[in-house]
């Protein structure tokens, strides 16, 4: 492979352009696809992940670059780099990525799941058994669901909505080769993408639905020659946009949410033989210069092949299927609670199992001493036991007040359907703070014990969402300590009274404290360092970029604190520069599971200062979201999250080490080492047998990365 370019084209400026480090990133999720580490049909995931997060950055980031571009704002972003330059420059390594992409499809993954007997099927391959099975599932199950139209001006070119395949055809009148034009089908989202055959030989067969779709296109535009076609798929800008004075947050996101499918287009994919005039009419259509057209050289959404995933059964082409560690059974719901009233309960997602937060929730609903329950709402699922845990829980006539993001992107519509059933019931539903997000992730429990009223809360890192349970590493605590409790209900209060923020003397929350209380920790181990004593940081976090805090780290690794990062994706920080970040290190790491927990540790002169929660050192979950970070003081808690940072940092698997110039080189073992992968080891070993397992002697450890030169073909 060829080594990976700087992420960032301004040089050593001070910071990395937040857009450069997430391509960086996206290149690392791409390395998965790529690496023979992985099993086949988990890389063909990995692929499809790529292809999914490259959508997102066109219809967010690049969509609002080219509104900057066309409104002729001269900088953008933290490095304050040219918006046209910029834009050129992303454009360019975007390019360059998604032809890796397809090398890897057709070079590497096509070849490889041949030789497993998976076969997918280019028309070319079709015997005339196979033709007819499509011609007969064509007419029965797709050419209904079909609307051919010609483009003339009696018939406008047709809507083409966000991320739909669609076909275009060169048409040609029989007995006039002088009369034609352009004909346009759109394929409905309710078809699959990837269409099965009849095994043969117990080999796996597919087809692609668009191939099958050409072979009879002829049959859907009758009395015309088909000179030429092409599949096609437009991306279009998804930013929300809303007026300040919206009087109604619940029906103004409910109508621009609407509108979003009526955005700009930014992007166009094509097939890569597409026919010269297909092409230019699809240009001009969507007004594209050719900087934003994508020639494909395979499926024009790659996307898609997370179907073919799917399809295939589970094996050694697959991870082996992990079971989450559940907990003991704790009884009747009242027996939970007195669980938590003896200790809180700490939960490494995955690796333990999500099923108590949803117990907890769930037994507070059918609790009759449960007078309240308070929740926040940002991502659920479409079935969320949570959601109807609440719906029980009202109907049953308890007090549940739930805010909810309307704003979560993506997610809009789902929490809009949420809200409305939860108002139903008789729930009250309230949308957070007018401006700022709701990101944090809270549940409280109000419960009547002996005359007095007892409160109960969920932290976590991550949503409430049993699916990415399963699929992100997060962090909960469940607890009963009233110095938490106490100030997560002042959040909620917070949230649902707009009044003035309360000060939250042990909790970290943004906007209100977590930015100042932040840099304090910080400076402290800086002011720690330069007296002598005990200091340093270690974090782990989903993405860093706000300068104040950058600023911050650069002065206290100039006063010798040792810093160490965990950075999941986007790192505007400069670490191992001279005299200014020297003794910074960041590292990410990409791997079978989507890295989401926040950890944060201060050395506090021996005696750590530990928080975990659901903010980010990015600029909008300081300053712009309402995020809960929370301390955690018990001392086998603390030593949990101590190894969890000790195990990441020991990955020499799937780690990567940032270098100063913003490229990332993945880590690996010394000669005579072993392998040492981080998500594997907290599949492997239980709570509180982490500490022993690292320290036996056929344990490995994490190793600095080799440098750039002997790395250039790891990326």
């Amino acid at each position: 492979m060829s080594p990976e370019p700087e992420s960032n084209p301004a040089g050593q400026a001070r910071y990395i352009d937040r857009d450069f480090s997430w391509l960086a990133f996206n290149r690392r999720v791409l390395a998965e696809a790529r690496s023979p580490e992985n099993p086949l049909l988990e890389r063909l995931k990995f692929l499809s992940i790529v292809a999914n997060n490259l959508d997102e950055f066109f219809e967010v980031r690049v969509a609002g670059l080219l509104q900057k571009v066309e409104s002729s704002v001269p900088l953008d972003g933290i490095a304050g780099l040219d918006c046209r330059e910029k834009l050129t420059g992303l454009l360019r390594i975007v390019h360059a990525m998604v032809a890796q992409q397809y090398r890897c499809w057709n070079d590497e993954l096509i070849p490889e799941l041949g030789a497993k007997g998976i076969h997918v099927l280019g028309l070319a391959d079709l015997g005339p058994k196979e033709t007819e099975e499509l011609r007969r599932r064509f007419h029965k199950e797709i050419y209904p669901l079909l609307t051919p139209i010609k483009v003339d001006p009696a018939h406008p070119f047709p809507w083409v909505l966000n991320k739909a395949l669609c076909l275009g055809v060169w048409l040609e009148e029989e007995g006039s080769a002088h009369r034609g034009g352009l004909g346009v089908v759109a394929i409905p989202r309710c078809l699959p993408r990837v269409l099965s055959l009849p095994p043969k030989d117990k080999e796996h067969r597919f087809v692609f639905l668009y191939d099958v779709i050409k072979l009879f296109i002829g049959e859907l535009f009758r009395g015309y020659r088909i000179r030429g076609q092409a599949s096609f798929r437009v991306t279009r800008n998804s930013n929300l946009y809303m007026t300040e004075d919206a009087s109604n947050l619940l029906d103004t996101v409910e109508a621009v949410v609407h509108n979003r499918r009526k955005g700009n287009v930014v992007r166009l994919e094509i097939d890569e033989d597409t026919p010269a005039r297909i092409r230019k009419a699809l240009m001009e259509n969507f007004d594209l210069e050719p900087e934003l057209v994508f020639s494909a050289p395979g499926p024009v959404n790659l996307n898609r092949l997370m179907g073919l995933y799917q399809m295939l059964p589970q094996g050694e082409l697959k991870f082996p299927p992990h079971s989450p560690r559940a907990l003991a059974h704790t009884g009747e719901p009242g027996d939970f609670f007195a669980r938590l009233r003896e200790r809180d309960l700490f939960l490494h997602h995955p690796f333990d199992s999500f099923d108590p937060v949803i117990e907890f929730i769930r037994g507070a609903a059918r609790d009759p001493d449960v007078m309240c329950i308070k929740q926040t709402l940002y991502r659920t699922s479409a079935e969320s036991p949570v959601m109807y845990a609440l719906l029980e829980a009202a109907e049953l006539g308890k007090e549940v007040t739930a805010v909810v993001e309307l704003q979560a992107r993506f997610d809009e519509k789902s929490n809009i359907n949420w809200a409305r059933q939860l108002q139903d019931s008789g729930g009250t539903v309230v949308y957070g703070l007018v401006g700022l997000k709701t990101h944090c992730k809270l549940s409280l429990v109000l419960r009547r014990e002996g005359g007095t009223i007892r409160e109960y809360a969920h932290i976590g890192t991550g949503n409430y969402h049993p699916e990415t349970a399963r699929l992100y590493t997060d962090l909960s605590l469940l607890t009963a300590d009233r110095s938490l409790t106490e100030g997560v209900s002042g959040v909620f209060n917070y949230l649902t009274s707009h009044s003035k923020a309360p000060e939250f003397r042990n909790l970290l929350v943004g906007p209100v404290n977590f930015l100042p209380e932040t840099l304090r920790l910080i400076r402290r181990e800086e002011k720690n360092a330069r007296e002598g004593r005990p200091a340093g940081i270690r974090a782990k976090m989903n993405a860093l970029i706000d300068p104040d805090v950058i600023e911050a780290l650069y002065l206290a690794s100039q006063a010798g604190v040792q810093i160490r990062l965990m950075v999941r994706g986007i790192c505007s920080l400069r670490p191992g520069v001279e005299g200014l970040s020297e003794n910074i290190q960041v590292r990410s790491l990409v791997g079978r599971f989507l890295e989401h927990s926040r950890i944060f540790r201060f050395e506090n002169e021996g005696v750590p200062n530990f928080f975990l929660g659901s903010g980010d050192w990015m600029t909008r979950n300081l300053r712009e979201r309402v995020e809960v970070l929370v301390p955690v003081s018990d001392l086998d808690l603390r030593a949990r999250l101590e190894d969890i940072l000790r195990v990441y940092w020991a990955d020499n698997s799937k780690a990567h080490a940032m270098t100063p110039g913003g490229a990332y080189t993945r880590i690996r073992p010394k000669a005579g080492e072993d392998r040492f992968e981080a998500q594997m080891f907290l599949m492997e070993h239980p709570p509180g047998r982490l500490a022993a397992a690292m320290d036996a002697p056929t344990a490995s450890r994490g190793r600095e990365p080799e440098s750039e030169a002997s790395l250039a073909s790891v990326n």
